[in-house]
């Protein structure tokens, strides 16, 4: 047990460093970084947990290492989901000039969160309590019951729509043709919202000129636009490039000098304008990149006799030397012919997974049949440690995969952006929130596709909470039932049939455009003129 679990927690701990250290931007504070990094191991430590719980149950060894490892990441994650990261969360966003303000703006805000749900539980607690005079596990788990319920109805719908749109993404990147297509719809449509983040950071940088210049140096306020001041100042030190275009002042814009509140919100806002802007430069400057390379692969492809097999760019100087021209065809190799035949296994791969997954999923209710091949596997493999673990964390890794993919794609939607080296504080502990938030259900949505000889429990099974027992409105075999509702819903999403009925509902309301949801990689028929010309200039500039 502890081979793999000791190889697993330092490279745990490396792939959390790296990636915050990709995705964080410039202006994060450490103590965030911490705390997000924190959450990130925790959540991927019970992930890991899980292959080595189900060895020990094997076996029959004693628990207590596990259930030690187990506590202390559930309830660290527990915590940090609930209470610290959306303090430090609402700290972090709100606009006040003092350590207090900013603290009680952000318990303030999280109290409102909390009332909510709180009257949403006690609600909850009334019905259980008229339903069932007493249940198992106490109030402790009862709240780990509603909890796992929450993420394992949601997680689901996340789960599936993963296991779906990765297989088939991967699929889709592999055909030149379509991508550049997508590609060239994507880097105009992100030249526009990076056209409209510029206007907005202009708008508040025009603002707060403004409001700095009307205010005289004996206003009481004036401590506070001080603080803006610098600020800016500091914003435009950064990136000398930037210049302010078409700034334009709106009818309440000069309404910001009324009280600290007002102007802790002209900070916000300067703030969000700012970060909103580096994030949307950065994903545009990402797509003209892919664009750019994916046309010199297709063009290496096309000419590799004529180049002599070297992969030549057209924005980067040739390499020189032997081992210059070694490089070089390794490079057309790997871009023009093994990269792309790589993907397609991928995609059948993880396809092949996919399915595997749903039939699990599909086959919990019928006690008598494990039609799940995890099950089968990690059962044939009997005794031996490292495969047993391998089979078990392979699965398990690729549904919090699928589910993390789809969190982060709805979330960038409406909440929150994962940029590289532009995710702002708010973001990254948001991000840190959810991934914390599903790592157990995913987990323990994993250990109902595994029926272990004798039909023995895990510790995370045992500690958990159980649905049926603990939420007896959901109705009993709730936890067998509702994979059922996931595998429809994911052969729905794999056959196109929600994007078909909203097109239809589109069709039908006529001039409703602003209905229609809009995915990251529309189905396009065509080049975009607008998204040719734009790489056609960024060719240039890089030329």
């Amino acid at each position: 047990m502890w081979v793999f679990y000791l190889i697993s927690l330092p490279l745990t701990l490396g792939m959390v460093t790296v990636t915050l250290r990709y995705f964080a931007g410039p202006h994060v504070p450490k103590y965030v970084i911490f705390t997000v990094g924190y959450a990130w191991f925790c959540s991927i430590s019970i992930i890991i947990l899980v292959p080595a719980d189900i060895w020990t149950t094997i076996i029959g060894h004693d628990k207590g290492g596990i259930a030690f490892f187990w506590s202390w990441s559930y309830w660290s994650t527990f915590i940090l989901t609930w209470a610290v990261v959306p303090t430090i969360q609402g700290y972090e966003d709100a606009g006040d000039f003092t350590m207090s303000e900013r603290l009680k703006t952000s318990i303030r805000a999280n109290l409102v969160f909390y009332i909510c749900v709180g009257s949403i539980g006690l609600l909850g607690l009334i019905l259980l309590i008229i339903m069932r005079g007493k249940w198992s596990g106490g109030i402790l788990g009862f709240a780990m019951a509603c909890s796992n319920t929450f993420g394992l109805v949601t997680g689901a719908f996340l789960l599936g729509f993963g296991l779906s749109e990765i297989p088939k993404s991967i699929w889709k990147n592999a055909d030149w043709s379509n991508r550049q297509k997508v590609l060239s719809h994507r880097v105009a449509k992100m030249a526009v919202k990076l056209d409209d983040a510029h206007q907005e950071f202009s708008n508040a940088i025009v603002v707060a000129q403004a409001t700095s210049n009307q205010m005289s140096k004996r206003d009481p306020l004036r401590p506070y636009m001080d603080v803006i001041d610098n600020m800016l100042l500091q914003m435009l030190r950064e990136d000398p490039s930037f210049k302010p275009q078409g700034g334009r002042l709106g009818e309440n814009d000069m309404d910001y000098d009324t009280d600290d509140k007002t102007m802790a919100a002209l900070r916000r806002q300067l703030r969000r304008a700012q970060e909103e802007y580096y994030r949307y430069k950065s994903e545009y400057m990402t797509c003209v990149m892919d664009a750019l390379e994916l046309e010199d692969t297709i063009k290496n492809y096309e000419h590799r006799d004529s180049t002599g097999w070297k992969y030549v760019s057209s924005f980067r100087g040739s390499r020189m030397g032997t081992l210059g021209s070694f490089l070089d065809m390794i490079e057309l190799l790997w871009r023009c012919i093994l990269r792309m035949q790589l993907e397609k296994v991928l995609a059948v791969i993880l396809g092949c997974m996919s399915a595997a997954i749903l039939l699990a999923e599909a086959t919990i209710l019928p006690s008598g049949v494990d039609l799940s091949l995890f099950s089968i596997l990690i059962n044939a493999v009997g005794k031996q440690e490292m495969l047993v673990q391998i089979a078990a964390f392979v699965p398990l890794m690729y549904m919090c995969i699928c589910t993390y993919y789809s969190l982060f794609k709805v979330g960038m939607l409406m909440f929150y952006s994962l940029t590289p080296r532009q995710t702002s504080s708010v973001s990254l502990l948001m991000i840190c929130s959810m991934v914390a938030r599903y790592a157990p259900p995913i987990s323990y949505n994993f250990l109902n596709l595994i029926r272990l000889d004798g039909n023995a429990k895990t510790t995370f099974e045992k500690r958990m909470g159980n649905i049926d027992d603990a939420v007896p409105f959901f109705g009993k075999g709730f936890n067998k039932i509702y994979p059922l509702i996931m595998v429809i819903y994911t052969l729905l999403v794999a056959s196109n049939f929600f994007g078909r009925v909203i097109d239809r509902v589109v069709d039908f309301l006529g001039s409703w455009k602003w209905f229609k949801f809009q995915t990251e990689e529309p189905d396009v028929d065509g080049l975009d003129p607008s998204g040719v010309i734009i790489l056609q200039r960024g060719k240039e500039v890089l030329a």
